[in-house]
Order: C-alpha cells, then structure tokens, then sequence
C-alpha cells in the first residue's frame, strides 16, 4: 500500500542505503518531494537519489550535511525549503553504533554516539518546528531501537542515545501538537542490512531464535510503518513509540 504524499516535501537523514533508503523510496512511491541527506558516501548517495526519482518521487534532491552539527541542519532545512518547500515531514533516521562493553568505551565514541543518534534528532526537530508551526501543520517521525527499550551488552551508548529518543519524541509531541504537528517514533528489531549482513551464520541463527516471528525485519518493514505515522491515516497518533520487532519486545 502506497500513502498518498503529494504536495508535501520529506526530509529522510542518512538516506544513502539500508533503511534510509527504503524510506525515502516509500515517500517517492506516495508522490513527494524527497530530500535525501547522507554524510559521506557520495556513491551510496547517487545511487538512492536515481531510485527515488525513478521511483516517482515530484521532485529529489541530496543533501550532505552532518546531522551533530546543529549550524548545517538549520542551513539544510533552509534549503531544503527553498528548493522543494516545506519540509511537511522530517524522518530522523541517520544514525551510528559504536559498540563496546562500558569499562572500555571511550570518552569520544560515548559522545559521538549520543551527538548523531541524539542531538542530531534534537536539531532537526529545532530546525523543522519554526516552519511547520508557521504552516500549523506537519509530521516528524523518530526511527529509534528496540534496544532503546531493553538495552543490550556492549551497547551502552547506542542504547542510551535511542531510549532518549523516546524521551525526546514524547516531549516534543506535547509540545508541539497545539500546532497540529505530531511526533512519533518507530522503534526496529533486528533488520537485514548492511550492517546485520555481516553477522556470523550462528549469531544470526541465535538473533531468530529470540524473535516469535522467526526472521529479521526488512528495511521495506519499517519503511512501511514511518509512513503510515507521517500519512493522514494516523492524523490522530502523536507521542507513539510504533515496534515493529516480529515480537521480540513487546
């Protein structure tokens, strides 16, 4: 199923590959204009761009910037503004794992995991609020973890950058939905990407062990459920934390 997204513009971060993409494909499927944003991987970055427009997307546009550094996102919304317009929804989905047990992660691994998975949402729903509440209107969705729920070993960081990010989105939708600007968050299980791809056989024999439904996700999972959350369809859902884990957490 297709939502209908024409007429609005969606800013997707780290959309060059893995869940991003699958993201910013399911926007352009639904007709919107899609801004794509990544951090280095120019080739990842074209390569998603061509896939979004072939995917019917009204307009598409790449957009590189560092979502920590809270000077390019407020450039970015800027110009994502005055080149398609809006933004009418914002996907915060760029995100990193460094993962080491606690006694052994670094001051500078701690903080840049909190700086990206954190801050950088806290930065773009800064940046998108002043425009979405001038237009009284608009969609922010969170792509977070079931580890920000049940944490894990050896992923202290990354765990505590995703439960604030349910603490973040909370927040923000109660703030922000006198102004008909609704907030949610998707929080994903286990996905096949790149970054599950490289698991040994047996990790990933024991990860499906632990999941009732007896897979890992896909991208085109969790893409599905961003979009349901940022359509009019869940036009009375804000404050959400969607899990979409095949069971693992409930």
């Amino acid at each position: 199923m297709a939502f209908d997204f024409k007429g609005k513009t969606v800013l997707v971060t780290g959309a060059s590959r893995g869940i991003g993409r699958a993201i910013a494909l399911e926007f352009a499927r639904g007709g919107a204009s899609v801004a794509l944003n990544y951090a280095g991987n120019a080739a990842a970055a074209n390569e998603a761009l061509a896939l979004v427009q072939q995917a019917g997307a009204a307009k598409a546009k790449l957009y590189q910037f560092d979502v920590a550094d809270p000077a390019a996102c407020a450039a970015a919304v800027e110009s994502v503004a005055a080149d398609l317009g809006g933004p009418h929804v914002l996907v915060n989905n760029a995100g990193i794992a460094i993962d080491q047990l606690v006694m052994r992660t670094k001051d500078e691994d701690w903080n840049r995991s909190l700086q990206v998975n954190l801050t950088g949402n806290f930065n773009l729903i800064r940046a998108v609020s002043r425009p979405m509440m001038k237009a009284r209107g608009g969609a922010i969705v969170n792509v977070t973890s079931v580890v920000g729920e049940m944490g894990n070993a050896g992923q202290a960081a990354y765990a505590a950058a995703k439960a604030g990010q349910i603490g973040l989105t909370k927040a923000v939708a109660r703030e922000l939905a006198s102004r008909n600007i609704r907030v949610n968050a998707v929080a994903p299980g286990y996905i096949d990407t790149d970054m599950t791809a490289g698991l040994p056989e047996a990790a990933k024999t024991k990860l499906t062990e632990m999941i009732p439904l007896s897979r890992l996700g896909t991208a085109a999972d969790i893409a599905s459920a961003v979009a349901f959350l940022a359509s009019d369809q869940a036009s009375y859902v804000t404050g959400e934390v969607l899990r979409v884990n095949g069971g693992m957490y409930m």
